[in-house]
């Protein structure tokens, strides 16, 4: 028991301690062109394929994710350069068809755009109470009416 507790624990480098200090013969664990092989991971030939095809798998799965969120980045800018009224990327529209085109924005962007459209119904609708609003003619008035109530202070107070 502690023999395997040992060995699995210093792994192969008690192997190559020997080779590393010039001691012994050096073994061969790798093809010549450096590739790893079964007998390299201390592994049977099917368990070692096994591992090549879980380890091809999990590549593409990251890669998979990896094109997702890229996506989501792109589909964020592109709704940031519609509100904003910006000229597109074509280079997000390519991500977007990288993954399949239909990527929704992510879920807390997607809780503050519906807020921020909430906001601008708000607006709207308060500008719409107050139809044939002309602020031209507000300031006009003001002015007119500041300009009385100066003539008028005038003609009270002999100081001015």
């Amino acid at each position: 028991m502690a023999a395997f507790m040992f060995k699995t624990m210093m792994g192969n480098s008690m192997k190559n301690l020997g080779n590393n200090l010039g001691g012994g013969e050096k073994e061969s664990t790798e093809t010549a062109d450096g590739k790893e092989t079964a007998e390299s991971k201390g592994m049977t030939r099917e368990e070692f394929e096994e591992y090549q095809r879980q380890l091809v798998e999990e590549k593409i799965e990251r890669d998979h994710a990896f094109a997702h969120k890229k996506a989501e980045r792109a589909t964020v800018r592109m709704h940031m350069r519609d509100k904003y009224r910006l000229p597109q990327n074509e280079k997000d529209d390519a991500q977007l068809q990288m993954v399949g085109g239909d990527v929704d924005l992510p879920e807390d962007l997607a809780k503050m755009v519906q807020e921020d459209e909430e906001e601008e119904e708000e607006q709207g609708f308060l500008m719409s109470m107050l139809p044939d609003f002309d602020i031209n003619a507000v300031k006009t008035r003001a002015q007119g009416t500041f300009t009385e109530a100066k003539r008028v202070a005038e003609e009270k107070c002999s100081v001015m």
